[in-house]
């Protein structure tokens, strides 16, 4: 067919040619109908390339082997080697991936599409999604938008793509088909019905709900899990702005001067910011186990950049990273109890090097209230009682910048968004450009930012927008952050998990401290707290007064007499839930720890504190979102064996998340710089001539 009407185009050509001069119009004419046919003909093939022939695309059908033309220099539009979106109901799956990113198609990152300001309808406009929902789909960064999307031209991969994509549609269905007799499954077929809106209004589809992972409980808790739920809920990531709009304690006026005020450091550019590291497309949610691989990884593969030149530091880190690596085993240790840590021999080695040898230089530099003025009391203490605590420390502060292993960067992230942020402006460049102004200031007057990059400094910062206003800035930098959220820039090995501490009275920090006994805590579960973000409504949704052993409430009213207030119900169960708000941490991972009840932790790709040191399954139980519907399932399906072991540890891990006014060893102070002196150690690049010397 092709060959038949490739001849008779040539001889209708060859005719016209010859009557050009004799008939203008008609050979115009005729000029036309040829290029008609060959449009025909361009659309016939197109039309056959799109519904593919049985083995493989036209090309392979029409062309030899050897012939197919070269990936990359096909003369089809470069927009066909993108991968298309179809929509089935509430899930969106990708066509067009490679054979080896099949898996990406189970765990879209859709955390994306709930970035600050973007409120947008569904985009149906091809060349829309092509340009913005498809990259924050699969979490490429702007310069590598073709990196991991490609054209499939092979059979197999168009095959196994085809068949990946019917099994996870009946997944799908099977998924959203609730028993109409079942109480539970109508809460849960209205659930899904409030999600779906949420979604359409956010214009992503909800995250296929599989593969269904089991939920990780203790390493020690082997037992299988009976009576669950066959129908576990999907939930859409979601990122929201905290405290946005709330009200700030500075009026415009106050807050333009401070503004005008604080950002007239030094304008100079003396720093080059630091190209953020492309980071690895992760899963939608990232289980703690596969967090503890990813560390793994990270230590093999992840180090800072190699100082501009030579330090008698370095060699100090350098000799203290031999002695960590080669630390001699511990069989009994009366403060230390080995089933904590993940390497109890290791931890305790680091935190001797640490007390010997390591020295912190404090910038003096920066102007308050964002600067050396700490917030001691409520949600952000944390990063104001390190300040504090560090600042007043004579063991570890030095002032001699060439003496220090570490340099701190003593702003507030509080502080920041109370002085500077501009209410429902919806934007925070002017608080990353004031700590830019910082960079460049203190980088034109000290030598050590640019000798590492940034990479021997660190930061404390506990405020929910932290993440987003240093990851730039500060991308060598080791960040102590609450916020530490795996899918935003929180990287393993490098960043620390900061725990959230509220702080009732700052005099007085540890008042109330611990709980009853195992055999007086009557409560199985408990919960309590205001309805922000996605989680908590659903929690509520399943379990506020469905069942009598699980307390779980909204925010609680001031108790009246005779009644349990919030700490009290803490004291007295077993149990304590920590649910997500906005953002992934919470203050009830420290204070279930503090009324010495077990944490379970309900927040996807969370990192927990001190991540780096602590067996975080030995003492703590992680549930996936998607498993709210079998909390108290899983909860009864563990050991009282179990669970009296993960009690016990709770108290045990307890003293290194207290605070104290005088700091004590391995206390919550002390566990913050350990970890970052550790993973500085861990990271540490030196230049050749180093290992010579």
């Amino acid at each position: 067919m092709w060959e038949k009407e490739r001849k008779e185009q040539e001889m209708l050509e060859s005719d016209l040619i010859t009557r050009r001069h004799s008939s203008p119009r008609r050979v115009d004419r005729l000029f036309e109908i040829s290029a008609t046919s060959r449009l025909d003909g361009l659309i016939t093939w197109v039309t056959i390339q799109y519904f593919e022939l049985p083995y493989g695309d036209v090309s392979s059908s029409l062309f030899s082997a050897g012939d197919i033309p070269a990936p990359g220099k096909t003369s089809l539009p470069s927009s066909d080697s993108l991968s298309k979106l179809r929509t089935m109901g509430n899930m969106t799956t990708a066509q067009g991936l490679n054979s080896s990113d099949v898996h990406a198609m189970h765990g879209i990152d859709s955390n994306a599409e709930t970035m600050e300001g973007n409120n947008e309808g569904p985009k149906n406009d091809f060349a829309s999604v092509m340009n913005g929902a498809l990259d924050k789909s699969f979490g490429l960064d702007e310069d590598n938008k073709n990196v991991t999307v490609e054209k499939v031209n092979n059979s197999g991969n168009r095959s196994a793509l085809k068949n990946a994509s019917k099994h996870e549609s009946s997944l799908y269905l099977e998924n959203i088909t609730a028993d109409s007799n079942s109480s539970l499954g109508k809460i849960q077929e209205d659930d899904m019905a409030l999600l779906s809106q949420r979604s359409e209004r956010s214009g992503v589809g909800l995250i296929s709900p599989f593969p269904a992972l089991p939920p990780i409980i203790s390493s020690s808790n082997t037992t299988s899990l009976t009576n669950l739920d066959p129908h576990p809920i999907t939930l859409p990531p979601e990122r929201s702005s905290v405290e946005e709009d709330a009200a700030h304690t500075l009026n415009k006026d106050e807050k333009a001067e401070t503004s005008q005020k604080d950002l007239t450091l030094s304008n100079r550019s003396s720093i080059s910011i630091p190209a953020v590291e492309t980071r690895p497309e992760l899963p939608a949610v990232t289980t703690i186990s596969e967090m503890n691989d990813l560390l793994v990884q990270s230590r093999a593969s992840s180090r800072s950049m190699k100082p501009r030149w030579s330090s008698a530091v370095d060699k100090e880190l350098l000799y203290a990273k031999s002695q960590i690596e080669n630390a001699p085993i511990i069989k009994n240790d009366p403060g230390l109890h080995a089933s904590l840590y993940r390497n109890v021999s290791v931890f305790k080695r680091s935190y001797e090097l640490m007390e010997n040898t390591l020295k912190v230089y404090i910038y003096r530099e920066g102007e308050r209230p964002v600067f050396h003025q700490p917030p001691i009391k409520g949600i952000y203490a944390s990063e104001g009682w390190f300040m504090k605590v560090m600042q007043a420390n004579k063991k570890f502060v030095t002032k001699n910048g060439r003496k220090a292993h570490l340099f701190y960067l003593p702003f507030s992230s509080r502080m920041l968004e109370e002085a500077l942020y501009v209410p429902n402006s919806h934007s925070r460049k002017n608080l990353e450009q004031y700590l830019k102004n910082y960079l460049d200031m203190i980088g034109a007057k000290y030598p050590f930012w640019n000798r590492t990059g940034g990479a021997d400094h660190f930061l404390v910062a506990c405020h929910d927008w932290a993440p987003s206003e240093t990851l730039k800035l500060m991308a060598n930098s080791i960040r102590a952050l609450c916020n530490s959220d795996i899918r935003e820039g929180f990287k393993l090995g490098k960043d620390v998990s900061l725990p959230e501490t509220f702080v009732h009275i700052p005099q007085n920090p540890l008042r109330q401290l611990g709980g009853k006994p195992p055999s007086q805590r009557r409560i199985l579960a408990f919960f309590a707290g205001s309805m922000h973000g996605y989680v908590r409504p659903i929690l509520l949704k399943y379990w506020e007064n469905k069942d009598p052993d699980m307390k779980i409430y909204g925010r609680m009213p001031k108790a009246k007499k005779g009644t349990m207030n919030y700490i009290q119900h803490m004291k007295s169960s077993k149990y304590c839930i920590c649910a997500k708000g906005y953002e992934v941490n919470s203050p009830r991972v420290v204070e279930a720890i503090f009324y010495e009840c077990v944490p379970v932790i309900i927040s996807d790709n969370f990192v927990p504190p001190f991540f780096e040191v602590l067996n975080w399954e030995s003492f703590a139980v992680f549930i996936l979102e998607k498993d709210i519907p079998n909390l108290k399932s899983i909860l009864l399906s563990i050991p009282e064996k179990s669970y009296l072991e993960m009690q016990m540890r709770v108290k045990q891990v307890q003293q290194h998340f207290l605070w104290h006014a005088k700091p004590e060893k391995y206390d919550v102070f002390h566990m913050i710089l350990h970890s970052v002196w550790y993973n500085r150690v861990l990271q540490i690049r030196v230049r050749p001539k180093q290992l010579l010397g």
